[in-house]
């Protein structure tokens, strides 16, 4: 269970430091949610009563977040040129 606070942790800071690139925020965010997964399937297995269930959604929406993180990617780097954050305006 450390390991996967310590991922957590180390995504967390990736995700506080380093906010250049949005390609680099998306795999922090994704990495946040394997260790939320992970965690969570340490604990439905460990024998506890906690239901499979709710790890599988996280890991189904693990996935629809990943999908639409890379076509934003996708969308954005065609329309602005690169996917460097300072350069979209959000007002």
């Amino acid at each position: 269970m450390f390991v996967v606070f310590l991922v957590f942790s180390i995504a967390l800071l990736g995700l506080s430091l380093s906010q250049t690139h949005l390609l680099s925020v998306l795999l922090c965010l994704e990495t946040l949610m394997v260790a939320l997964y992970l965690g969570l399937g340490m604990v439905a297995f460990a024998g506890l009563n906690y239901p499979l269930m709710t790890a599988l959604v996280l890991l189904t929406f693990s996935a629809c977040e990943a999908s639409s993180g890379l076509a934003l990617l996708v969308l954005i780097s065609r329309s602005h040129g690169s996917d460097l954050l300072k350069s979209f305006n959000l007002s």
